[in-house]
This record gives structure tokens, C-alpha cells and sequence, in this order.
């Protein structure tokens, strides 16, 4: 426990990490409020102790509640009490704000004894001028490695990973390994395998430090290591890594270069955060928001990147129109069709979002392919049309009594069953298409559906109540 100032007292108290949060998980306002009074008050000793044994997401929690100027001032007051690693948790606008207004020494000094993973999340936001500011201004080891992660991919398994892992020689006793463990002051401050490389670093296997500490000192680490390691390219896209992590429920993985040398390590915490931005990517795209859409962007950033997918919509929403401008005339002839007609749209383009957002999400996780896409293509078909049915019932059964007249509730009937059938097929015929030919059904299957769902349910209305009615 530290001792330290308490949010709303102004004597030393118990202060334990906990207490930042509610019983919801939020940052407590008095805690903010509390980091603000200080740092106006400049008092740069009761706020190190403020936030001395703060995790690193509650401090990144704090930033983002902070106003831009306290923000800085919190970070100049603390000085080299700073975790950096705070910054890996902000939007990254709150990220690149802070970094611009900093000198490159103090960021240079700031990360240079962070985790490369974590070093590399701050500095990718910079330009590349920046950045080389930043790295000529660090020791000559943690630069050379910072400059190799930026030589991958970005997305990439060699941005992600950990360049800190424990490596010995194959002739090495379990004893000599213990050992070196024990004595060697420069150790990941995490790590549950320990790594078998020839001269040239090529790996040849791991040993779990379970089987290890199971073994007597002079037994060779040979003869326990497993061979069968499951390896990562550096250049290896970071969703299917996150895919193999998932799979196979992987704590850690070798990452190698393309000459097959043991470069890094990446571990499950690297992959949750993985997950969670890979999955951020796919709900903002089926939404038709850009994937790096953050809170804290301004409202001009937010509108121009939202424009896009809203233009598309307008134009696939003229298509729809045009349809109802070919049926004006009954249209007039009977107000009935005018005012059910968004019904049969909406629910159709209801049905195609729910299967477009299960197929998306499948195609992501590779459930979804050749093999089986016809099973699921029928699957959701049937899953149309019985909740077509259903609602066909509900729908004409209420159209009927309320313009007293079973004709119309018949036509709304046949309309539901049909563009629900439809918006099910589109929802996951139009992603598979799209991922045939190699683009994100998350990105673009949005306004392709809701074009089917809407041409389709105006249309096939329409049409059955023109020949019902002989309108």
C-alpha cells in the first residue's frame, strides 16, 4: 500500500490500486477530480504518490478523463515517474496529441525501458520524421530493435512482438539454465518457456519452465524440450496469429524472420489486445465507420469519415425510390400500399443485417468457406422463411382489421415471406462474394444489402398487390 493523499481529504491515508474504480469498473470522478486539484496545485509530491502504484490502464483511464493542458502538466510533474506504458491505453488522437507537444528526449527516455510491443504502439502514430527524432535520441540497442519492428508490416506478428525472450545453446544442462535464471539480472519480466537455438538462432525447440523445474540439474535441455512448437512468421498477418492463439489456446509463440532465426515472442496478452482491435474493426465497419474512428476525434474528422459510406447509402437509396416512382399510380390509387410498404423494407433489411453479421463474423474466424457454404447458404434460407411466415401471419393478421380488408394483409404476407427469404440469401451470399474476390465483407456488404432488402421488398409488394388488386 501507498500512502497518499485521498480523493476529497487532504491527510495521508491507505490508499489501495482498487480504489479507482467503482463497483461498475469506472474511474471514480473524485479520483479525477483529485489528480486535477493537483496538478493546478502543482504539488508534484502527493500526486507521484497519487499515482504511484497505479496500473498502467487506470492511468490511461485518467488521461482520457483529463482536459488537454492537465494532461501534459500531469506528465511533466511526474517526470521519470511517468509510465509511458499509460499511453498505450488512450485513443490514439489522445496518443499523437500529447506526443506532438512533447520534446523527443523526453519521449525518447520515457520508452526506452518499455517493452518493444509497447514502444512500438506509441511511436506508430508519429510520422516517420518524428519518429526518427525520437529513436536517434535512444540508446543505440532499444533504437536497433525499434527500427527492425518498424521494418515489418504494420498489423503485422513482427510490430506485435516482444523482442525480450530467454534463448540457450543445446548443449545446456536443466542446472546451468536454473542458473542462469537465477543470476542474470536481464530477464523479460514475464515468460513461461525458455528457447533452444543453434549458433545461428534458428530455433529448435522450447522447454515450459513446468517440465523444467521437474527436471533433475544435470539432465541436457535436449532431452526434454518438445520440438512441435508452433511458430509465427514476423511478417505474418496479426489476425491469423490471433486465429492460431485462439485455435489451439496458445500462452506464448516463437515469432522468426523469413530465414527461420528465432527474432521475438509473442504472448496471449499481445493477442487479446489483437482480438479486441480486430473485432473494434469489424463493428465499426458494418456500421460504415472508419476502423479508426475514436471518441476523441474532432467533429470535422468524425463527419468527412463518416460521409463516405452515407453518400453510398443516398445512392443505393435512389435505386429503392426508383422502384416506388414505377408504381406512383397505385401507389395513389390506394394509401394502404404507401403505408405498409417501409414495413416490408424494414423487416427485411432487419433479417439481412442479423445473417450478414453472423457471416461476416464467420468469414473472419475462417468458420466460414467453400466447405460448408452451401449448408449455411440453405440454413439461413429456411431461417427467412419460416420467420417469414411467422411475421407474414402477424403482419396480415393486423393489415387486415386495420384497413379492413383481407386482401392487404394477404399482399404484406406474400411481400414479408418473400424479402425476408431474400434479405437472408443477400445477407450471406453478398459477403461470400465479396470475399471471393478479396474485399472486407465488413467494409462494403452494408449498403449491398440494404439495396437487395429495399429494391427487393418494394418490388415484390408492389408487384403482388398491382396483380391482386388489378390495380
Amino acid at each position: 500500500m501507498a500512502e497518499t493523499v485521498s480523493p476529497g481529504t487532504s491527510g495521508p491515508v491507505d490508499w489501495r490500486e482498487e480504489d479507482w474504480r467503482d463497483a461498475d469498473g469506472e474511474l471514480r470522478a473524485d479520483v479525477v477530480e483529485a489528480v486535477t486539484r493537483l496538478v493546478a496545485a502543482r504539488d508534484r509530491e502527493a500526486l507521484a504518490a497519487l499515482v504511484a502504484e497505479a496500473h498502467e490502464s487506470d492511468m490511461g483511464a485518467l488521461i482520457v478523463q483529463l482536459d488537454a493542458e492537465d494532461r501534459l502538466a500531469l506528465v511533466e510533474l511526474l517526470g521519470a515517474a511517468f509510465d509511458f506504458t499509460a499511453l498505450t491505453e488512450v485513443d490514439e488522437t489522445i496518443r499523437l496529441e500529447m506526443l506532438e507537444e512533447m520534446e523527443p528526449g523526453q519521449v525518447a527516455d520515457g520508452i526506452a525501458n518499455l517493452e518493444t510491443d509497447d514502444a512500438v504502439t506509441i511511436l506508430s502514430d508519429l510520422d516517420e520524421q518524428d519518429r526518427e527524432q525520437i529513436l536517434d535520441r535512444m540508446p543505440e540497442g532499444e533504437r536497433f530493435a525499434l527500427k527492425r519492428a518498424f521494418d515489418y508490416p504494420e498489423e503485422s506478428a513482427g510490430r506485435r512482438m516482444k523482442d525480450d525472450f530467454i534463448a540457450v545453446a543445446p548443449f545446456w544442462t536443466v542446472g546451468q539454465v536454473i542458473d542462469h535464471l537465477r543470476e542474470s539480472a536481464d530477464l523479460p519480466d514475464d515468460f513461461t518457456e525458455i528457447f533452444i537455438v543453434d549458433p545461428a538462432y534458428r530455433l529448435l525447440g522450447h522447454v515450459r519452465l513446468d517440465r523444467l523445474l521437474r527436471t533433475k540439474r544435470p539432465v541436457v535441455v535436449t532431452e526434454i524440450m518438445e520440438e512441435d512448437v508452433r511458430t509465427v512468421l514476423a511478417s505474418e498477418d496479426q489476425e491469423d496469429v490471433a486465429l492460431m492463439f485462439e485455435r489451439y489456446n496458445l500462452l506464448s509463440a516463437p515469432v522468426l524472420d523469413e530465414s527461420g532465426r528465432l527474432v521475438g515472442v509473442l504472448t496471449v496478452d499481445d493477442i487479446v489486445d489483437v482480438i479486441e482491435e480486430e473485432a473494434d474493426e469489424d463493428i465499426k465497419a458494418l456500421g460504415g465507420v472508419k476502423a479508426d474512428e475514436e471518441l476523441s476525434d474532432s467533429v470535422w474528422t468524425t463527419a468527412r469519415g463518416r460521409f463516405r459510406w452515407l453518400l453510398i447509402n443516398l445512392v443505393t437509396a435512389f435505386a429503392a425510390t426508383t422502384v416506388l416512382k414505377s408504381f406512383e399510380m397505385q401507389l395513389e390509387a390506394m394509401v394502404a400500399l404507401a403505408i405498409l410498404a417501409p414495413i416490408v423494407a424494414s423487416q427485411g433489411g432487419s433479417g439481412a443485417t442479423q445473417t450478414m453479421t453472423v457471416a461476416v463474423r464467420a468469414l473472419a474466424t475462417r468458420d466460414l468457406g467453400h466447405h460448408n457454404a452451401g449448408r449455411v447458404i440453405r440454413r439461413e434460407a429456411m431461417v427467412g422463411l419460416i420467420n417469414g411466415c411467422l411475421f407474414a401471419l402477424i403482419t396480415g393478421t393486423v393489415a387486415s382489421f386495420w384497413f379492413t380488408n383481407a386482401g392487404v394483409g394477404l399482399v404484406i404476407g406474400l411481400a414479408l415471406i418473400c424479402n425476408l427469404v431474400a434479405g437472408s440469401l443477400g445477407g450471406v451470399l453478398i459477403p461470400l462474394t465479396l470475399d471471393r474476390f478479396k474485399v472486407d465483407p465488413a467494409i462494403s456488404s452494408g449498403p449491398f444489402v440494404t439495396t437487395v432488402t429495399d429494391v427487393t421488398g418494394f418490388f415484390v409488394f408492389l408487384t403482388i398487390a398491382t396483380w391482386w388488386f388489378r390495380l
